[in-house]
């Protein structure tokens, strides 16, 4: 095993530069990057880690870890996130349905996401409000203010104390979530037609979230544009075979959009800009890189065409890959620890050559997952993940 010579600051701005760090950079803790809370307390049992659960992300039910258990891992990121306005009633309410107990959270945008209390795995939508609108609801429809400047209070102070205190590179909560906040409002099946048979509706409500996004990142880059690393936005372009959505549509009504929020970003702050788009996303790797995309997340391995080696070959001098460690649906909730030990050395071995490379799972560590393969998946990477001399 090789030796420690830079900070965790150092190390990840080193590889995002693609550049041989002493290690590879290790992630866990962010909205794509995380544990499930059954998974987390399954793991600080077998540590022997005390910690009172805390969720950080309500639909996905994950739990934010603690210090030493990030310390445990070989951590290298720390998170900051902007909060909901201070006018937003954001308490979880419960409901009987169909001889079930419900937990529902409508959310900012008036979506709400419930969950049954018989299996608290995840938060589903029941409610899109714009399912039967038109474009003059649209315009009328009671968006919320991105730019409410209670949503970044303490904000400034937070990621001070993590560039002043500590050594860990300062990344941002998941935000900029500009095509898929139009499908929780409308539908997902209502919203695949609309793009076919009314672009026009869907390029009002794109136009409305886009709005949000920019007005929020005006206020969120006036106070930590000079203190973050690197900066999470995204949305799901892709499933595990292909585009979600003919492409066509997506240049003519996503990317121009998405790459008028990712210029805005750049041209305020430094920090590196992460994409996070499940799937089999090759055919849009280039048109993110042409949005001025950093960064690509989370690198579904098993998807169609995402085979590690032929990534890097392609786009791995442009392109940072954070994720993509182990196949995560197939490998890492059944194998067997020396089956992940495995996986992640021949994944190492194609993705960190020359840096670039941030490791993580792809996406969240899932309920069901044994504490002894998330321990193994860690381990790999620290073991594994140093550069030669």
């Amino acid at each position: 095993m090789g030796r420690e010579t830079m900070t965790s600051r150092q190390r990840l701005l080193t590889a995002l530069n693609h550049e041989q760090p002493d290690r590879v950079p290790i992630d866990l803790g962010g909205n794509q990057t995380g544990i499930h809370k059954f998974a987390y307390r399954a793991l600080l049992d077998h540590l022997g880690i005390a910690d009172e659960l805390t969720i950080m992300d309500q639909v996905q039910q994950l739990a934010k870890p603690c210090e030493a258990l990030l310390q445990r891992l070989h951590v290298d990121t720390r998170y900051i996130a902007a909060g909901a306005a201070e006018t937003f009633d954001g308490r979880i309410r419960t409901a009987e349905r169909n001889g079930r107990t419900w937990y529902d959270l409508t959310d900012e945008f008036g979506v709400t996401w419930s969950m049954p209390s018989d299996q608290p795995l995840y938060m589903d939508i029941s409610y899109h409000p714009l399912a039967d609108a038109t474009i003059k609801d649209i315009r009328h429809y009671p968006f919320p203010k991105g730019d409410d400047p209670s949503r970044f209070k303490g904000l400034r102070e937070r990621a001070l104390h993590l560039r002043e205190n500590t050594p860990y590179a300062v990344v941002s909560g998941i935000s900029g979530v500009v095509y898929e906040t139009c499908w929780y409002l409308r539908g997902l099946e209502t919203w695949f037609m609309d793009m076919v048979s009314q672009p026009e509706f869907c390029a009002a409500l794109l136009d409305q979230t886009l709005k949000f996004w920019m007005d929020w990142f005006r206020l969120f880059l006036d106070e930590v544009g000079d203190l973050v690393d690197v900066i999470m936005i995204g949305d799901d372009l892709a499933g595990q075979t292909g585009p979600l959505f003919r492409p066509t549509v997506y240049r003519e009504l996503v990317k121009p959009r998405q790459q008028r929020l990712a210029q805005c970003i750049r041209s305020r702050t430094e920090a590196k800009i992460w994409y996070h788009t499940c799937g089999a996303c090759t055919e849009y790797i280039p048109d993110l890189m042409e949005n001025g995309v950093d960064i690509l997340n989370p690198v579904q391995i098993s998807a169609a065409g995402m085979e590690p080696s032929g990534l890097k070959a392609r786009f791995g001098e442009q392109l940072t890959f954070w994720g993509g460690a182990i196949d995560a649906q197939h490998v890492l909730p059944s194998a067997t620890p020396e089956k992940v030990r495995d996986d992640v050395r021949r994944n190492l071995e194609a993705f960190m050559p020359g840096g670039g490379y941030v490791f993580n799972n792809v996406h969240n560590i899932q309920a069901g997952v044994p504490p002894e393969n998330v321990l193994a998946l860690y381990d790999a990477a620290y073991e594994f993940g140093f550069y030669g001399p």
